[in-house]
């Protein structure tokens, strides 16, 4: 059965007479063009297909789009461009963590995701205080909380320098277990480079 749905994409609206069936991922890509989220797996198991849903990472392969009406929805080509590169976007430049791209977009809105997660308070399965409210983003965590994108060029050795490079200001609504709100703006030093506000990394590891 057809259906006239509307998504909101990349903070415009789009309508689209589509099958109830037809998945988020392909009505981004071959219905609106948007060809950043990737067709990996399509069984939800790569992460190659990753955007941003109210702020949240979801696998967009698994998602039907109607279901998803109202919802703003946010893909790899709506976090920058190419005058303005989301600091995620340029610190994996920085570090070269890719090699053949195809999973990047996916890797990067997982990671814009993963640190709304972190703000929010949100433990992990190797966390080892479930009830704290600061969470420190170790090597370790960082690993366990992007298991869920795989990368067959294993550029993991430089994917994690990356994302541990960018840190987040503290949005208002950010609240333990909340979830809610859009990813907060990074901001940059004088240097240049991207300063960590979740808490010191390398402080924290020495005690």
């Amino acid at each position: 059965m057809d259906m006239k749905i509307t998504l909101q994409v990349n903070g415009a609206a789009h309508q689209l007479f589509i099958d109830t069936r037809t998945t988020l991922l392909d009505a981004l890509r071959e219905r609106l063009g948007l060809t950043g989220p990737k067709k990996g797996c399509d069984h939800g198991q790569c992460g190659a297909c990753t955007v941003l849903l109210d702020g949240r990472r979801v696998n967009s392969c698994l998602a039907l789009a109607v279901a998803h009406q109202g919802a703003e929805i946010i893909t790899i080509e709506g976090l920058g461009d190419d005058e303005n590169l989301h600091p995620l976007q340029q610190s994996f430049i920085e570090h070269d963590a890719f090699q053949c791209g195809y999973c990047t977009p996916g890797q990067i809105c997982s990671a814009v995701g993963m640190l709304r997660e972190v703000e929010a308070g949100w433990p992990s399965a190797v966390s080892v205080d479930l009830n704290a409210e600061h969470v420190t983003l170790s090597d370790d965590e960082i690993r366990e909380r992007m298991s869920g994108n795989l990368c067959r060029c294993a550029a993991y050795a430089n994917i994690v320098p990356a994302i541990a490079e960018v840190l987040l200001i503290p949005s208002p609504d950010a609240k333990p277990g909340s979830g809610s709100g859009v990813y907060p703006e990074p901001i940059r030093s004088a240097q240049g480079k991207l300063r960590e506000l979740i808490g010191d990394r390398n402080k924290e590891a020495e005690q």
